[in-house]
């Protein structure tokens, strides 16, 4: 056999746990700043196996390493809107004392890939680049034209990825009007005849946020009374240990409907706690999307133990839902009070679009024809994506990477945490509903 038709014979499926493997290896830590080692490396590595199966990606670099691939397949039907894939090659930073087995090493261990980006998002990465080549080695054109987007930047809000794109090059995506990417797809057993698979179709809005209080300095024996720090740490204290009210959006009264039908019972949004603690792995990003969430994490003030500072500082991570935007900000102010002064430093919108119409039937009978007993419903996202970007050319985008997940895994806890990882079958799971998607949507 001819070293040509062997690569024809390597099936998506069985190709994929090496393509995430190497993907992960690829250290491309975002801190934000410029500082990490950029996308560069990965971009080149997505394009060479595009260009392997006959592609033409193309690379763009929106500042020094930070790159990103993108392609275009023409589909059966040109006349038909074209379908975006995305995903980002950037991860969080890692610190490899904290791992059981290191970030950056893509090592195979208890039937898993463990390391930085395993589900975070080079899982999704992998598969779609398995899912495409494995289709253009084969033959089979897509039903209507696809755009694959390879991205950086996305865990620092995308300016120089998705953003940059959708700014600069927007004729990259002439055509689109429906996307799926990150963060949805992922299964939840209710039982051995019922597994939810959670399709997103909403995400928070963001206001990362400095709070900033102006005290008067002086010597830290005297007694003081307009101390920047005491004044910040009460403001933060009452913001993190505020509750903010529960609110029904469309996203999760459908969601709360679906989860009702599924435990035989009808859930009360106002009385969450018992439902979240059925949801194991789940309950995170579903508590998560019943309110508008305010985290302070970071402080910053002084520079000597016996001098009071003039000013102190603080961030929070703040998230709103769909439609309650100014209620949130209206909330911060009263919380804070009037000495704190509040600035963003990165914001963004919220997203929410209806689970229904061709692309949800596709996922449904993609999931169904791999799980008998599958069920797609949508949720919402506490965090946000690459899709607010493509949300600015009118493209309506979905949370769709395909996992069947143990039900022991506790898959939010991945998200950014130690010992990220995502199980071998898995991987091979959402290719194969990835590329039966492809072919019903």
């Amino acid at each position: 056999m001819s070293e040509q038709d062997t690569t024809r014979s390597i099936k998506g499926e069985d190709e994929v746990v090496d393509l995430c493997r190497e993907l992960i290896r690829i250290d491309t830590s975002n801190y934000g700043d410029h500082s990490g080692p950029g996308e560069r490396k990965a971009a080149e590595y997505v394009a060479e196996k595009l260009a392997e199966v006959g592609l033409e990606p193309e690379i763009f670099e929106s500042h020094q390493g930070r790159a990103s691939t993108v392609v275009r397949i023409e589909g059966e039907d040109r006349s038909r809107p074209g379908l975006l894939i995305h995903g980002h090659t950037d991860v969080v930073p890692a610190n490899a004392q904290d791992w059981t087995h290191h970030p950056f090493s893509g090592e195979i261990a208890d039937g898993c890939v463990w390391g930085r980006g395993a589900v975070d998002m080079k899982d999704m990465d992998a598969m779609t680049l398995a899912v495409v080549r494995d289709r253009v080695r084969s033959g089979r054109k897509p039903p209507r034209d696809l755009v694959l987007a390879f991205l950086a930047d996305e865990e620092a809000g995308g300016t120089f990825g998705a953003k940059y794109l959708v700014d600069k090059r927007p004729d990259l995506f002439e055509g689109v009007t429906e996307a799926i990417g990150e963060v949805g797809g992922f299964s939840f057993t209710v039982n051995e005849k019922l597994r939810l698979y959670l399709v997103e179709t909403a995400q928070k809005g963001m206001h990362w946020m400095k709070l900033t209080v102006d005290g008067t300095a002086g010597h830290g024996s005297m007694i003081h009374r307009d101390n920047a720090i005491t004044e910040l740490s009460e403001a933060v204290g009452r913001l993190g240990r505020h509750k903010f009210p529960v609110r029904v959006t469309k996203t999760l009264r459908h969601f709360l409907d679906e989860l009702g039908d599924a435990l035989g019972t009808e859930l009360d949004p106002e009385n969450m706690d018992a439902t979240l603690a059925k949801l194991g792995g789940i309950a995170k990003l579903i508590g998560a999307s019943l309110q508008n969430t305010a985290n302070p994490t970071q402080l910053g003030a002084g520079y000597k133990v016996n001098v009071i500072p003039g000013q102190a500082t603080a961030h929070v991570d703040g998230r709103y839902l769909p439609g309650y935007e100014e209620e949130f900000l209206a909330d911060l102010d009263r919380i804070l009070g009037p000495q704190v002064r509040r600035e963003d430093v990165h914001a963004d919108k919220a997203l929410e679009t209806t689970f229904d119409g061709a692309l949800v039937d596709a996922m449904q009978i993609a999931l169904s024809a791999e799980d008998p007993i599958a069920r797609a419903v949508p949720y919402m996202l506490s965090a946000g994506t690459d899709a607010k970007s493509f949300d600015d050319l009118g493209i309506r985008c979905f949370g769709f990477a395909p996992l069947k997940l143990p039900p022991e895994l506790d898959f939010a806890g991945m998200f950014h945490g130690v010992d990220e990882r995502v199980p071998v079958d898995a991987l091979q799971f959402g290719v194969r509903v990835l590329d039966r998607f492809i072919e019903a949507s």
